[in-house]
């Protein structure tokens, strides 16, 4: 780049080959063939969420534009008593207030009135066709997913133990686990260490250090889609309680927000999985102490290196100090 003129993609593969001659090119991770039918399987069936979520959304705006509106009094529309009435809808039959009154569930059973007066809007012909796509283009998507978890469940048998021990990490469940162990896998050696592992997956910080300033520096690119399921999983291990997952948590968010906090924390998670799937034991919960524990040693150490470095100097130290 700093030669204009000369970076053509032939010179780019001579320099490659010359590197790799030299011995400085580094392998890159290139996970097993059933590994790799397993982050098919999970990818795939991450698409398959996006697009039920987006028919979900489709039929929420039909609703609307109809003037239906049952997200007032029914908080998902897509529950056992929504769906109840989606099919009512899509098969054009009357709904009426017995029927409410016999088939809602839980707290919906005192508001059929409500939901009643709610259905009566403006549903052409034109709704119900197009309600009607999204909803058989929805149960197709939701029996595809049922059996693609199938499929994942079946290849994770050989790696039931792993899934097991990531599961004992707070905010891991084994949906998440089957994600890691595609992403990543179960051998941790193809790793130099968890920081090759966080670098790899691009939620270790950022470094942009000039003339001995720290600047403002963006996370590393790295796989996306483990990122985002370590995300999820830290979200849901900051709302555990009395852990030192959530300890760690709350303390990063006073000093740099909740977003990269929940970096910060999808950072520790992921080296935590290493250490779990790389000593094949299970998580052990250090409590919400170690977090200020861990802060008086460092403090302390730092304290006994000041002290040891004025001595190596030739500094008087008394006992003050």
């Amino acid at each position: 780049k700093n030669l204009p003129g000369r970076k053509t993609d032939m010179k780019d593969a001579e320099w490659i080959a010359k590197l790799l001659r030299s011995g400085l090119i580094e392998g890159s991770f290139v996970p097993s063939e059933e590994v790799r039918d397993l982050r098919d399987l999970t990818r795939y069936r991450k698409k398959l969420v996006y697009q039920a979520t987006s028919e979900k959304n489709r039929i929420h705006r039909i609703l609307q534009d109809a003037n239906i509106k049952l997200t007032s009094y029914m908080s998902d529309v897509f529950g056992k008593s929504g769906r109840l009435l989606l099919q009512r809808l899509v098969n054009g039959e009357v709904i009426t207030l017995e029927f409410l009154e016999e088939n809602m569930k839980g707290p919906l059973k005192q508001k059929s009135n409500q939901l009643l007066q709610s259905l009566q809007g403006r549903l052409r012909s034109h709704h119900v066709e197009m309600i009607r796509f999204s909803w058989d283009h929805l149960v197709y998507i939701e029996q595809t997913i049922k059996q693609i978890d199938l499929r994942i469940y079946l290849r994770l048998e050989s790696r039931r133990e792993s899934v097991e021990l990531l599961t004992t990490i707070p905010g891991i469940n084994e949906q998440a686990a089957s994600i890691i162990i595609a992403e990543i896998g179960t051998d941790m050696s193809q790793f130099k260490s968890e920081h090759h592992l966080a670098a790899w997956a691009g939620v270790c910080p950022g470094n942009y250090e000039s003339a001995g300033k720290k600047k403002r520096a963006r996370v590393r690119s790295g796989n996306s889609l483990l990122k985002a399921i370590l995300c999820e999983c830290a979200w849901a291990a900051s709302r555990t309680r009395n852990t030192r997952l959530s300890a760690r948590y709350w303390a990063l968010v006073k000093r740099m927000g909740k977003k990269k906090a929940l970096v910060a924390l999808a950072h520790t998670l992921l080296k935590i999985s290493y250490h779990v799937l790389l000593k094949r034991q299970s998580y052990i919960e250090l409590g919400v102490e170690y977090l200020e524990q861990f802060q008086m040693r460092r403090e302390k150490q730092t304290e006994t290196h000041m002290i040891q470095l004025l001595e190596a100097k030739g500094f008087l130290v008394t006992k003050a100090c």
